[in-house]
């Protein structure tokens, strides 16, 4: 009785396997820079990320091609969206919402639009895409409906921290890609994820992360460390600094 009972386990496990497809792609990703430097003449960065697909020898051509979407999320931030609302003349805070996991910087980077590449629950499902990225708020509307959620997309997107673009990867062979990604001079500091998903009819092949990390280096770094680590030196030298600078400027400028 015992051996039918393997036997039969056995069995559901072959069938189950069957019937999970398996994928002959595999990703193999790799960036032009690990880490970004930002001193007093930052101006922006654009790391370029290349990519190939891998495939099976006995695997066949996939007649439709490949698709790929990149996803860059930066460190996570508590940030509160405000709606301010005219009283008496004079516009004031009235209603606010609080995102306590908001990518502090996104990029959703892919060949072509996000709608020809996958159906819309799978794009839900695998969280790809601006509209579609958890940010933790302490309200339970829709995503899709709440005017604070989109209100918080457009004022990124007008800052140049969040960013969807289709067309932003170019294929150099079919199994060749290469896209660069666009590091404005306000990206904050810190780990930054990049996430690359391989699709082909629609399905998810392969998925592959890297990072990128950005710091701040020279006299730039020493100033943020100080304030971080040293607050009250750095509070008594900042008000002694401008104590000798008001004196400084007196005696420039006495008239006598």
């Amino acid at each position: 009785m015992r051996f039918w009972r393997l036997t039969g386990f056995a069995a559901a496990l072959a069938a189950l396997a069957a019937a999970v497809p398996a994928h002959a792609e595999r990703l193999v990703v790799s960036l032009s820079a690990h880490r970004v430097l930002i001193n007093s003449s930052f101006t922006g960065a654009e790391p370029v990320l290349f990519g190939v697909i891998e495939r099976d020898a006995a695997a066949a051509t996939r007649r439709s091609g490949y698709d790929v979407v990149v996803t860059v999320t930066g460190p996570r931030q508590e940030v509160v969206t405000r709606q301010k609302q005219r009283v008496l003349g004079v516009w004031v805070n009235a209603r606010s919402r609080t995102f306590s996991d908001a990518p502090a910087y996104l990029a959703v980077l892919s060949n072509r639009s996000l709608a020809a590449i996958a159906r819309a629950d799978t794009l839900q499902r695998l969280q790809i895409g601006a509209a579609r990225t958890p940010m933790a708020s302490d309200a339970a509307d829709d995503p899709a409906t709440d005017a604070f959620r989109a209100a918080f997309l457009r004022l990124n997107r007008e800052h140049g921290l969040y960013r969807e673009e289709a067309n932003a990867i170019t294929f150099l062979t079919p199994e060749l890609f290469r896209a660069a990604i666009e590091l404005p001079a306000n990206a904050p500091i810190g780990n930054y994820e990049v996430d690359v998903k391989l699709f082909a009819d629609g399905a998810l092949l392969a998925r592959q992360t890297s990072a990128i990390e950005i710091v701040k280096v020279g006299f730039e770094q020493f100033i943020a460390s100080a304030a971080r680590e040293h607050g009250l030196a750095y509070g008594l030298a900042t008000a002694t600094l401008a104590l000798l600078t008001g004196w400084a400027g007196a005696v420039v400028f006495r008239r006598d």
